[in-house]
């Protein structure tokens, strides 16, 4: 069964549907979204929680279908905040996969942002490969101008997950999904093959088509 549910994600990664864009439409999909989940009103992301998070994932434009067996997939982008406390790192790129089994039909969109909330968040990210739930504790993140709704799971986890689908945000439940480095996409935005390590271990110069993100990012939170 794994067999043909790895075989059907392939497939569905091959239609257009499913296609992926290059790294600088994704980073621009990436800035919009950031924009637009933290501006949700009363329902968008707490942003007591921005402020304290160590590093900030997004993903646009995750993909999910398929028929009796459903899969995941998305590409992406992260950033931590320097050593320093003020600014954040030049962004890696990421992939995400994961699947799961039942009656799932058709298919959707959903815009994805992870909060790393902790440094031990942190180590998972800049490793080559880890599993949400497994190795970091996730927890569908809490919505509204605060975060006074956190339950006590949320509170304890490493990566707190929101999502956006077709117009509506709130918290997302990633268990199971496996993160894993996008070298090709940090060889398209680098010029050059370079670990997801390497680029924020190096203080590397953010690239042009990541200052709007980046920029974003200094704009939408701040360091308390």
């Amino acid at each position: 069964m794994r067999i043909f549910a790895g075989a059907l994600l392939a497939a569905l990664l091959a239609i257009p549907a499913f296609a992926q864009k290059d790294a600088d439409a994704r980073l621009q999909a990436a800035t919009e979204d950031l924009n637009q989940m933290m501006n949700a009103s009363d329902k968008g992301i707490p942003q007591d929680l921005l402020n304290k998070a160590t590093c900030v994932v997004v993903i646009p434009n995750l993909k999910a279908g398929g028929f009796i067996v459903g899969g995941k997939y998305g590409k992406g982008f992260f950033t931590c905040r320097k050593s320093s406390g003020v600014g954040w790192s030049a962004p890696g790129s990421l992939r995400i996969t994961g699947g799961n089994f039942g009656l799932l039909i058709g298919g959707k969109e959903t815009d994805v942002i992870m909060l790393v909330m902790n440094r031990d968040g942190m180590q998972h990210l800049l490793s080559s490969k880890f599993q949400l739930g497994g190795e970091a504790a996730a927890a569908a993140g809490p919505v509204g101008r605060d975060s006074s709704a956190m339950t006590d799971a949320a509170m304890h986890a490493q990566i707190l997950s929101y999502s956006r689908s077709r117009g509506v945000f709130g918290g997302l439940d990633l268990g199971g999904a496996a993160v894993t480095e996008d070298e090709d996409a940090n060889a398209e935005l680098y010029g050059k093959k370079i670990s997801n390590k390497e680029i924020f271990n190096s203080n590397i110069a953010v690239p042009t088509a990541a200052r709007p993100f980046i920029h974003t990012l200094d704009r939408l939170s701040s360091r308390k």
